[in-house]
């Protein structure tokens, strides 16, 4: 395994993550962070800045959404990361798929990612019926 600050700065953010640890997220996010979520669900959108991420991650929680991740690559100003990702409501149809997403650090921060969802038309879907 590659040991690189930016694969670090990303596997705290995913142990972070994994126990909704908000305040540990809120260390490694840069102040000028940009989330890009794709899609035309309710949750969709660039968020800007800490505060804008943090709710989004609060969005989440209502998915119970969990991600593991499968494979990193690295270099001095980027990380792309392919993850699986899965929700474990009871009563709907989950969410199980892949994504990959694009990490920008910046001075040891993370200051903007980009989301590729295996299949964006089921992201939609499953989001937009759980937040209608």
């Amino acid at each position: 395994m590659i040991s690189h600050p930016n694969i670090e700065l990303v596997h705290r953010f995913f142990q972070a993550y994994a126990t909704n640890d908000l305040s540990t997220i809120e260390t490694i996010l840069s102040p000028i962070i940009q989330w890009h979520i794709p899609g035309r669900h309710p949750l969709s959108g660039v968020k800007k800045g800490i505060d804008d991420v943090l709710t989004y991650f609060e969005q989440l929680g209502k998915a119970d959404f969990q991600a593991s991740p499968i494979v990193m690559g690295v270099n001095d100003q980027y990380v792309i990361d392919c993850h699986q990702n899965w929700s474990q409501l009871q009563g709907v149809d989950n969410l199980n798929a892949m994504s990959c997403l694009l990490w920008k650090i910046d001075d040891g921060k993370i200051s903007e990612v980009y989301n590729f969802p295996q299949d964006q038309y089921v992201v939609d879907a499953f989001i937009s019926k759980l937040y209608a």
